[in-house]
């Protein structure tokens, strides 16, 4: 099966955008590592904030609370800078999905910071009283072990929740990559099938018999090139007086498009000139060939690459359509019988020349010759009620014929 030009671009433009947003998600994933990153070290500050508020040196009671404030008042930024740090952890949020737990977690870090605080304040504010500092050191000891402890209880829950994202998203890193490996081969195969394709049909030298065409655009420009020299390559094929397909040529044709027709709908049309027959000649030879040429080339005009025109008869025109449904191929067979009565001649009665047809949907399993059967049958119940007209099975059942 040859493949569509057309549907491998969509699909290139869908996979082009599956690599967009895949890249998008890699970046937004990136930016989040360096949100981690920026954890750890938040914490680590924290704790380094806390070890320098526990060691102020005493010597000058003014200037250590001085730097007490200073430190006091940086070691809460530290948490509010880590609570705005997470409003753009969306991987946690939504994915390990740990928003309440990490929000609680913070608000009993700045529990412990408050009270580390008060017991650093009380602390160096009562030096001089022996008894109070003493207590004062026990509590500042002991609000300062929990406040340590706390922070290393972050810091390893932050390598959990790294790691629990990370197992999520690494089977959407191994499925991006599986696609991405897989389209850019294909693609790449496709891409260059194409351009050999190309160059198939701008080469003058080779055997174009040997080469297999890859898509169906390419195959249907060889088979309409192949069509423009049917005339010098196989005369028995063609009709003398119109140039286009005999009946002969009408089956070799079909059997090389046949391929190009995918789930296309194939219909069969037969087109008779009215009161124009072989054994009651109406015009003279000269005109009458004249008729058939312009009739037969109006028609031609209507042809596509997967169709096939052929002149059957002395007054009768077969033509194949592929459509892609019922309805198209059967507007499109009226319209070629309307174009054909528009035709003008310089007929001595001054008419126009009217065309009588039968239309039928081909099955898949019928052979060709046997559509070409129905459709003759049909077309001769069809002049028995009338000319000009084109009629399908499904009329002559309501006309009982």
């Amino acid at each position: 099966m040859k493949h569509s030009i057309k549907k491998i671009f969509q699909n290139l433009n869908a996979y082009m955008l599956f690599v967009l947003l895949a890249s998008l998600v890699f970046m937004m994933l990136t930016f989040e590592r360096q949100l981690s990153f920026d954890k750890i070290n938040n914490l680590n500050n924290q704790r380094s904030i806390v070890s320098k508020i526990s060691t102020l040196d005493t010597d000058d009671i003014d200037l250590t609370l001085i730097r007490f404030n200073g430190a006091s008042a940086q070691l809460k930024s530290e948490i509010n800078k880590l609570q705005d740090i997470y409003k753009y952890n969306f991987s946690e949020k939504y994915v390990v999905g740990n928003e309440t737990q990490y929000l609680a977690a913070l608000a009993k870090l700045d529990d412990l910071r408050k009270t580390f605080t008060e017991k650093s304040h009380d602390y160096y504010t009562e030096l001089k009283d022996a008894n109070a500092r003493e207590r004062n050191k026990e509590a500042l000891d002991k609000s300062l072990n929990e406040l340590n402890g706390h922070i290393d209880a972050l810091t390893l829950k932050d390598v959990e929740y790294d790691q629990a994202a990370f197992d999520v998203f690494k089977y959407f890193y191994a499925f991006a990559f599986v696609i991405v490996f897989i389209a850019t081969l294909w693609y790449g195969k496709s891409l260059g099938s194409i351009y050999k394709d190309i160059l198939f049909l701008i080469s003058t030298n080779g055997n174009p018999e040997q080469y297999k065409v890859y898509s169906q655009e390419a195959d249907a420009i060889s088979l309409r090139m192949k069509r423009k020299t049917v005339v010098t390559d196989n005369p028995s094929m063609i009709d003398q007086v119109t140039g286009i397909n005999n009946y002969k040529g009408l089956v070799n044709s079909y059997a090389d498009k046949r391929d190009m027709k995918d789930s296309y709908f194939t219909s069969v049309t037969i087109l008779e000139i009215d009161n124009f027959s072989k054994s009651k000649r109406t015009y003279s030879q000269e005109l009458t060939q004249a008729i058939l040429k312009k009739i037969a080339f109006t028609i031609s005009l209507h042809e596509k690459a997967t169709d096939v025109v052929a002149r059957t008869d002395y007054n009768q025109f077969t033509i194949i359509l592929s459509r892609p449904s019922k309805e198209k191929a059967f507007r499109d067979a009226d319209i070629i019988k309307q174009s054909v009565g528009e035709l003008k001649f310089n007929t001595p009665d001054g008419e126009s020349v009217t065309t009588t047809g039968a239309f039928i949907i081909k099955p898949n399993n019928t052979h060709l010759e046997e559509a070409i059967k129905q459709a003759q049958d049909i077309l001769n119940n069809a002049k028995k009620i009338g000319n000009n007209k084109v009629l399908q099975t499904i009329n002559m059942a309501n006309l009982k014929v």
